[in-house]
């Protein structure tokens, strides 16, 4: 109790008086050591010692002992080099000082590589008990890559994720990003394992009269040694011709002394650096956010922007992330963000009103801005990514009921049309007052800053009523395997209920003969303007260009049946399941269209899992619910529609593989992932073959 209350003292000392070195977990101080603490730890007075003292704001990391003594106590025994852990408690260490010099621009390679080579020849048995969930084979490189992405994910995303899931999905990362690169770990070359330093950046060398040391153990692991030198080369940011000479260096030196370490370095360093990059982009987002809390203008904001750009762009491959965010997109991301911290003014996001929209009695200009003030620091399980839309689920202070703000996302390639306004659609469903379960728009417009300094680009929102549960801590339950006979029968009701919306009043055109013909156009003109590189992939796997395409269409006949209007796009996602009120309730109105009832029908069918009995149920009540004018001769022609439906999803999917669009919405990435038997209908329906074999490596990743 004596040495712990006399540390507590020189710690508290340390803070106030000693040399300072800024590290991204702790703040180190150095200074001499004062009686009677000499005494009690064993050294002379007058001794430099370092106080390592944790930083408040520091971000988590992958750590795979307790704590910087236990590691300390063991690696000084086998690496005289490193410091000597002299004391130990409760928000600070205490260890020998190591005397030397940082470098600011690195040592020589051969230094890095000779100090990496060190380590890689420690064994196990030095070192503290491995936890239970290592790979018990020491050799097992894929067995420790995939353990280090499942600890990224538990020790570093998940802590923050309430905090900070809303704003990485905002920027495109699914919550499952690290599990998913997790199972994604390929076969690797077997390494026998050494011990790893796990954050050897330059801030952490020191240049020794007896050689090069280090500093900052509390991340050192035991496992591939070739995962050390890929987080030195990306946490150091050495330029590309200063990489190759430490790859270089580190292979001959490892070479010397445990040759076994080097087998496979070219094939899976790359693998090491992507996991690397994948895990920074956690890291790196949360303390650039972190700054906007000490500084909230538009130059903060900017550096900050840039270094989520820069991590996004360096993680997108590695966690198959699809398109980044631009520049703009991501600082009016920030900003959202930043205005809403506590403590900040409750105006400082302003907005201008669409006349298009009125204000609405439930919900005036007020809460509207209450929302937009909200709407940034909303937690994770209230923010929710789309192909098309980010949706954020608000409660606002006076309203009873919750909504959500809508942003369409800015960089999405939509390559499907939309033909109607969703907030004119909504007002017409509210208006006719069909039985159709759907959210009522209560406002839209542009929000921006208030603050002039802040020249934000207007951002174009609508604010809805929210239609999932009302437990706003429970994500929103989606039919993503299918629908039970209970909500089959209630989809089917509602779609007989929209017949009732007069088409004529949302589009005047929308009703004229020949549908068939005018999606089968549809269809040709989105492959028409595809990009060359999705043409030619396309062509590589057998599908028809767009002058061939309208041959094949044109050989098909529909009959014509009276219009309605049609949601456009009822794939499961678009669907919430409710436990009070109808069983479903339709969403995401932005694809609405006027057209054949039949191919609503059809088309969520293809887009949603349906087994038979439930197919087959739902067409004996379509056809019995609605006006024979809407269904007359429907047995003769579905199956044109669902033919269509896979064609169009070969094209379509296929193009988010090439270009990596939308990839972080959940339906794309179930389409996506189910491509080749995708492929193999649409080539089989259209009656052509010489398809090659497998398909080509495609997308991100």
């Amino acid at each position: 109790m004596r040495t712990d209350a006399a540390c507590r003292a020189f710690a508290a000392r340390a803070a106030a008086t000693g040399e300072t070195r800024e590290g991204p977990r702790h703040r180190d101080h150095v200074l001499p050591l004062t009686e009677p603490l000499a005494g009690l730890l064993g050294r002379a007075p007058g001794t430099p010692v370092t106080v390592r003292l944790p930083r408040p704001d520091a971000t988590p990391a992958v750590r795979t002992w307790g704590g910087e003594a236990e590691i300390l106590r063991a690696v000084h025994r086998v690496l005289p080099r490193a410091p000597e852990c002299l004391a130990a408690g409760e928000g600070y260490l205490i260890h020998s000082h190591v005397d030397g010099r940082v470098p600011s621009e690195g040592p020589p390679p051969e230094d890095i590589a000779e100090l990496l080579a060190a380590l890689a020849q420690v064994r196990g048995t030095a070192l503290p008990p491995l936890p239970s969930h290592w790979p018990r084979n020491h050799t097992d490189s894929q067995g420790f890559l995939r353990t280090l992405a499942h600890l990224a994910d538990e020790q570093v995303r998940r802590p923050d994720w309430r905090e900070y899931g809303g704003l990485f999905t905002a920027l495109g990362v699914p919550e499952d990003a690290l599990t998913r690169f997790a199972d994604r770990v390929p076969a690797l070359t077997r390494r026998p394992y050494g011990l790893l330093h796990g954050d050897l950046r330059h801030g952490r060398l020191v240049v020794r009269v007896d050689g090069l040391g280090c500093t900052g153990w509390e991340l050192a692991s035991f496992g591939d040694p070739l995962y050390d030198l890929a987080v030195h080369l990306v946490r150091a940011r050495h330029p590309e011709s200063r990489r190759e000479a430490v790859v270089h260096a580190w292979a001959d030196a490892v070479a010397r002394s445990r040759p076994a370490a080097v087998a496979g370095l070219g094939k899976d360093l790359p693998r090491y650096l992507a996991f690397e990059h994948a895990q920074s982009l956690y890291t790196d987002v949360i303390a650039a956010v972190r700054t906007l809390d000490r500084a909230f203008d538009p130059a903060a904001v900017e550096r900050a922007a840039a270094t989520v750009r820069d991590a996004l762009r360096a993680a997108t491959e590695p966690l198959r992330l699809g398109r980044v965010p631009g520049e703009r997109e991501i600082e009016r991301i920030l900003f959202r963000r930043g205005a809403a911290r506590p403590g900040r003014r409750p105006r400082s996001i302003g907005w201008t009103p669409d006349r298009r929209v009125p204000e609405h009695p439930d919900f005036p200009h007020d809460a509207v801005a209450d929302a937009l003030f909200l709407e940034g620091a909303a937690p994770a399980e209230r923010v929710f990514k789309g192909a098309a839309h980010l949706t954020t689920v608000l409660r606002v202070p006076g309203t009873g009921f919750p909504v959500v703000v809508r942003r369409e996302v800015t960089l999405v390639l939509r390559r499907e049309r939309s033909f109607l306004s969703e907030h004119a659609v909504l007002a017409a469903i509210e208006r006719s007052g069909v039985p159709v379960a759907a959210p009522r728009v209560l406002a839209l417009g542009t929000s921006h800053a208030t603050d002039p300094a802040h020249r934000y680009r207007a951002d174009r929102f609508a604010v809805h009523t929210y239609e999932g549960a009302r437990d706003l801590g429970r994500r929103p339950d989606h039919p993503v395997d299918g629908l039970r006979p209970h909500e089959a029968d209630c989809l089917v009701d509602q779609l007989a209920a929209l017949t009732g919306v007069d088409p004529a009043g949302i589009d005047p055109l929308g009703g004229r003969p020949g549908f068939y013909g005018w999606l089968s156009e549809q269809l040709v003109a989105l492959v028409e303007a595809l990009p060359r590189e999705s043409q030619q992939t396309a062509r590589l796997l057998g599908l028809p260009d767009a002058p061939r395409l309208r041959e094949i269409l044109a050989r098909h006949h529909v009959t014509e049946r009276a219009p309605a209007l049609l949601h456009g796009d009822l794939n499961p996602w678009n669907l919430v399941r409710r436990d009070d009120g109808p069983a479903l309730t339709l969403i995401d109105w932005e694809m609405a269209l006027v057209g054949d009832p039949l191919y609503e029908l059809v088309r969520h069918m293809h887009l949603t899992p349906t087994r038979p009995e439930i197919r087959d149920r739902m067409f004996r009540r379509w056809a019995a619910r609605l006006d024979a004018r809407h269904t007359r001769n429907w047995q003769e022609d579905w199956r044109v529609y669902r033919w269509i439906e896979l064609v169009r999803s070969a094209y379509v999917d296929l193009d988010r593989l090439v270009t990596g669009s939308s990839l972080d919405a959940p339906n794309v990435r179930r389409a996506v992932a189910s491509y080749g038997m995708t492929l193999a209908a649409a080539t089989a329906s259209l009656g052509l073959s010489g398809r090659p074999r497998g398909l080509p490596r495609l997308g991100p990743g």
